[in-house]
């Protein structure tokens, strides 16, 4: 009994180390953020530096709202391509295909999810950004090629973790759904997923998470034109993109002004992630 309460002892202790690592992690990068962003912010304004629309570190102007509004518009796009293909097909694999279809299938997203980000911007530059360029206007480096790109990259993402979360349903909800005289498809859909629900939108935060921080793909893709998009064939830049662009070179207020705009891209990740847990909840509660 001495050994075995020792092994549990330990096994605490790693778990409690762990977890408190994963912590200070967390607060680490939260306290370099907000050190090095507030001040930045602060000198600029909190108005001209969040609603200003042009940036010019040449001059001194830092205006972020071009790069506010093209990550939301860049991850809206990736939502409207990704997570009903990605939600679609994790629904498939649990409940639609056979044995051999999901063996063949499943490795594959798995190879999807292993993909480095270049080669996802390598792909979108050599084939999405020449489609685009010759079947609709503009240059192709554009809003439209990134959320495609985007939409493609969260798919491992959103389709493993739907599916885990349908697989773990219990059996007994969908018989009991047969039995009460729904076909198949009904019982999947309106039982089987709403019972999966919370693990749905796990998978769709998780997704959107890595939409937002997705930095090198976009830059091969999007344009990296700091200007509001007028349309979804237009270049646009996104925060990551900003950082990444320009970050090598930055001093003083430059190089503030660019963790700054690090601090707002936390703050949207945080916020985005409420949003979808009020919604999980107000789901759960119906």
């Amino acid at each position: 009994m001495s050994q075995l309460h020792i092994k549990e002892g330990i096994a605490r202790a790693l778990f409690v180390a762990a977890a408190g690592i994963s912590i200070l992690a967390v607060a680490l990068i939260c306290v370099f953020l907000f050190a090095n962003g507030v001040p930045a912010i602060a000198e600029i304004g909190l108005p001209e530096f969040l609603f200003g629309t042009t940036w010019r570190p040449a001059n001194d102007i830092y205006g972020i709202f071009p790069m506010i509004v093209g990550s939301i518009y860049v991850t809206a796009g990736a939502i409207v391509v990704g997570v009903p293909t990605g939600l679609l097909c994790a629904i498939f694999l649990s409940r639609f295909a056979s044995g051999k279809v999901a063996a063949l299938l499943k490795p594959g997203v798995e190879l999807l999810a292993g993909i480095p980000s270049v080669v996802y911007g390598f792909f979108g530059l050599v084939i999405i950004v020449p489609f685009i360029r010759d079947t609709m206007p503009g240059r192709g480096l554009s809003l439209l090629a990134a959320a495609v790109l985007l939409g493609i990259m969260i798919l491992p993402t959103i389709i493993t973790v739907a599916q885990s979360a349908l697989d773990a349903v219990p059996k007994k909800y969908y018989e009991g759904a047969l039995a009460l005289g729904a076909d198949h498809e009904r019982s999947v859909f309106r039982v089987v997923v709403p019972a999966a629900v919370s693990g749905i939108m796990a998978g769709i935060v998780l997704g959107v998470g890595r939409a937002i921080g997705e930095t090198m793909a976009v830059i091969m893709v999007a344009g990296n034109q700091p200007i509001i998009p007028e349309s979804i064939f237009a270049g646009v830049r996104t925060m990551t993109a900003n950082i990444v662009l320009e970050m090598g070179y930055a001093a003083d207020l430059h190089r503030g002004a660019l963790v700054a705009t690090g601090v707002v891209l936390f703050v949207f990740i945080l916020l985005i992630t409420m949003l979808f847990n009020v919604i999980k909840k107000r789901g759960e509660l119906k």
